[in-house]
């Protein structure tokens, strides 16, 4: 293990000078600590799902002080095999957390500003700012690559677990789905032609004076509005095809577009008011559980 971490400081170039570097600079940083906690948790407060894992004051507190430790750490001078450990125990910790990856990265794009901001302060008419910034950056780096791979050695973990008939079943799977996902798309493509027909005999329908004007118009504006949420969810396919999530919002986007139509159409009709106040309903249903998926169960890749 010692030379596993001797190879990712050598990587790196990581040698004694940024080591001599770092520890020279701690009394300057470490007046920076403060100031760092506050804006840290300031900026991880706007991560969405913050308070699953921050649940309390006393989390908190708690966390604050190994957040408070593990900074003042970064320029102690000492990154020996224990260090290593610390944060390779730290990344562990994430992954039992079930910590997204995203929020990791996130968090360290603030330490690397906030640090480097810092330094440039400190040592702005030094004339070894840049090699003072090298050292910086290494140690984050260096920091960023063993709490990762905690991850990567998760993941390969579950899969070098799975025997060799359960790693073909998976492949096997994943192409079908790959090409259920292609004909989703082709299906979607389908369904925005339609509406455009939809909204071509709208029209029709207007001109040719087999329907009031009043109802044609907003008929036209329901196709439309299905139309809309069809490219939409076009988008979104797109998007998944590229290895982004199921967007299955943008299905109820699609079935919400529907229902206004019928709404639009119906509310000309005294006698459909009770169908006008079902489809509201199912609106309303459909909206909020739109809100809750996006808002509550988005998932960061």
């Amino acid at each position: 293990m010692k030379e596993q971490y001797n190879r990712i400081k050598a990587d790196y170039e990581f040698a004694q000078p940024d080591e001599a570097l770092l520890l020279q600079m701690k009394p300057q940083l470490e007046s920076c600590v403060d100031e760092f906690l506050d804006g840290f948790y300031n900026f991880i407060w706007n991560f969405g799902e913050s308070a699953e894992f921050l649940k309390d004051e006393e989390v908190i507190a708690r966390h604050r002080s190994k957040i408070r430790q593990w900074y003042l750490d970064l320029f102690n001078g000492v990154y020996d095999i224990s260090y290593f450990l610390k944060l390779y125990n730290i990344g562990e910790v994430h992954v039992k957390l079930g910590l997204p990856t995203h929020y990791v990265n996130a968090a360290f794009n603030y330490v690397r500003i906030f640090a480097l901001g810092c330094v440039q302060k400190k040592y702005h008419d030094d004339s070894s700012l840049a090699d003072r910034i090298k050292a910086v950056e290494k140690i984050i780096d260096i920091n960023l690559d063993v709490l990762t791979s905690s991850y990567r050695e998760e993941e390969m973990g579950r899969f070098l677990s799975l025997t060799s008939v359960e790693k073909t079943l998976l492949g096997f799977l994943k192409k079908i789905s790959s090409y259920f996902n292609y004909l989703l798309a082709g299906a979607l493509v389908l369904v925005a032609f339609f509406s455009i027909g939809l909204f071509g005999y709208d029209i029709y329908l207007l001109f040719s004076g087999q329907t009031n004007i009043e109802k044609g118009i907003l008929t036209t504006l329901g196709s439309l509005l299905i139309l809309w949420a069809a490219i939409e969810l076009i988008h979104a396919e797109m998007e998944h095809l590229r290895g982004g999530r199921f967007a299955l919002e943008a299905f109820i986007t699609l079935a919400i577009a529907a229902l206004i139509r019928k709404i639009l159409i119906f509310s000309l009709s005294s006698e459909k008011t009770t169908d006008v106040l079902m489809y509201g309903v199912l609106v309303l249903c459909l909206s909020i559980s739109s809100w809750v998926i996006v808002t509550k169960f988005k998932p960061l890749k």
